[in-house]
């Protein structure tokens, strides 16, 4: 197995939705305190020993948090009508979002874990 460097930030958030198909009481319109794990992988560190800066990994964390908190996520693209608002399609679309701003050949987000509750959570990873 090659040897990486990875870097962590966490993000919270708040939202409701309602899951389309589903059930159960899921279906109905209710609310998260949602808990963001923003994973950064690389072979190699820049100049200055950095796989990336923290800062720039929140400020890019904190674009996509701004769009999600206290709203509902059905009514914003793409949940609104080609996504379902499930932790698992959160976690996916955070982490596709993360690397258009910051990946590039040298770091990449490769996982978000998403929770819903402390004990509920879903996790998409790349690779």
């Amino acid at each position: 197995m090659a040897s990486f460097y990875e870097v962590m930030i966490e993000r919270n958030f708040s939202s409701a939705h309602q899951l389309r198909g589903y059930k159960g009481k899921c279906e109905n319109l209710h609310g998260h305190n949602y808990k963001i794990e923003i994973y950064a992988k690389g072979a190699e560190l820049n100049n200055i020993g950095l796989l990336i800066d923290f800062g720039d990994l929140k400020k890019a964390a904190d674009e996509i948090v701004t769009y999600l908190d206290h709203r509902n996520l059905n009514e914003l693209p793409p949940f609104d009508e080609e996504l379902n608002p499930s932790a698992e399609n959160l976690a996916c679309y955070i982490c596709e979002y993360l690397n258009s701003r910051i990946g590039d050949e040298r770091v990449q987000v490769y996982k978000v874990r998403c929770f819903e509750t402390p004990t509920s959570i879903a996790t998409y990873q790349i690779g």
